[in-house]
């Protein structure tokens, strides 16, 4: 891998809790942080593209993604995501023949002690150099293909589509 092209469109994985207001924001990428403090050995390039949650992303936002993803001159791109719409977003970007694309997330942010984002963003790095071209998402130490995962929102984790 030459080049890991990161999109990052917000979600908890970036959220900050204020609790005086009982209120979240989407802060920046934490995505540069975490790869630079695990001292990874390839180049990456961020892309901040979106700060919204993934209940909030529209149809319009998912269309700006793919042409993200088009435009990118990397091979390997990983997404960050928010969990509860990975699936809708993972269905948009189907029909890269040269690209693997892996989408992750955060069940809990990654500001947050024992947050999942790490392992979850370490299961993508080697996701997305391991995969074929495709459209997959890297969740709970596992890479699933988008059309037979889903978000179990009981037990907080993703899981074979029924």
């Amino acid at each position: 891998m030459k080049l890991l092209q990161v999109i990052t469109t917000g979600g908890t994985i970036d959220k900050i809790y204020y609790d005086e207001k009982s209120d979240y924001q989407i802060g920046e990428p934490e995505i540069a942080r975490i790869l630079s403090d695990m001292k990874v050995a390839f180049r990456v390039q961020v892309q901040p593209l979106l700060r919204k949650d993934s209940l909030q992303l529209t149809d319009g936002d998912r269309d700006l993604i793919r042409r993200a993803v088009e435009a990118s001159e990397a091979k390997h791109i990983l997404i960050t995501h928010g969990t509860d719409t990975m699936t809708d977003t993972a269905r948009v970007l189907e029909g890269f023949d040269d690209k693997v694309i892996v989408l992750t997330g955060a069940l809990n942010p990654a500001r947050f002690i024992g947050s999942d984002a790490v392992f979850n963003i370490g299961c993508a790095v080697g996701a997305v150099q391991a995969l074929p071209p495709g459209v997959w998402i890297a969740m709970n130490g596992r890479v699933w293909d988008p059309k037979k995962v889903r978000k179990n929102r009981e037990a907080n984790r993703f899981e074979a589509a029924e």
